[in-house]
């Protein structure tokens, strides 16, 4: 008899541990988390095949390691910062995401923007994508050597520069191990700016170890 209540008992507690522990575990399973992605040709699948840009590749491997994520892919070729702020906020507003991943900047140097209005909207971007609740990755950008070696050296510094100064958290550059490995040009369409379908592996693989640390 009493085995049979300590028994009862040791099932009671047992349940009740377990049901204080479900709800948290359902609402995961139930909910995941959303991924938005606002970048240019980059991350739009420029000159490519639909479905073999990195940002594609990212939803195969987030289902391969079984993480509960969506993604939208928010990304327009030739797009700028000044672009990207001003459309983010209804972004922000319509898919809610818990992650914004920013890969722009390579379009405001081509044009020969003013840096400190790309930092500016950068910053901007980052400010009001942490006050809607959600995590920021800025992604590195890099210029080629023939803008000068100050002006590389600066535009290069200040996504990490934006990253701390918001609390956000900063991505190598997308292109790199590609731009400065060898044979360059394997890894690029005929224009030499956008990547093959080959590079793109090689592209998420330079954000992926940033985002999975948001993604915990």
């Amino acid at each position: 008899m009493d085995s049979d209540i300590s028994c009862a008992g040791w099932k009671r507690r047992h349940f009740i541990a377990a049901a204080l522990t479900a709800p948290w575990t359902l609402a995961n399973a139930a909910a995941p988390r959303t991924i938005l992605v606002v970048g240019d040709s980059l991350s739009a699948e420029y000159g490519l095949s639909r479905g073999t840009g990195w940002v594609a590749l990212l939803q195969e491997r987030l289902s391969q390691q079984k993480i509960a994520a969506r993604l939208v892919n928010a990304s327009i070729s030739g797009d700028t910062t000044s672009g990207g702020r001003s459309r983010l906020q209804s972004l922000l507003t319509q898919h809610k995401p818990d992650i914004v991943v920013i890969e722009l900047g390579g379009n405001d140097a081509l044009r020969g923007l003013p840096l400190q209005m790309t930092e500016d909207n950068l910053a901007h971007m980052a400010q009001a994508a942490r006050k809607s609740g959600a995590s920021v990755l800025i992604v590195g950008v890099q210029v080629p050597p023939n803008y000068g070696a100050d002006y590389a050296n600066r535009f290069a510094g200040l996504f990490e520069k934006v990253a701390k100064a918001n609390q956000a958290s900063g991505a190598p550059f997308l292109l790199a191990g590609l731009v400065d490995g060898p044979d360059p040009a394997r890894w690029f369409q005929p224009d030499r700016i956008h990547p093959t379908a080959e590079a793109q592996p090689r592209m998420l693989d330079n954000v992926w170890p940033d985002l999975k640390k948001l993604l915990r």
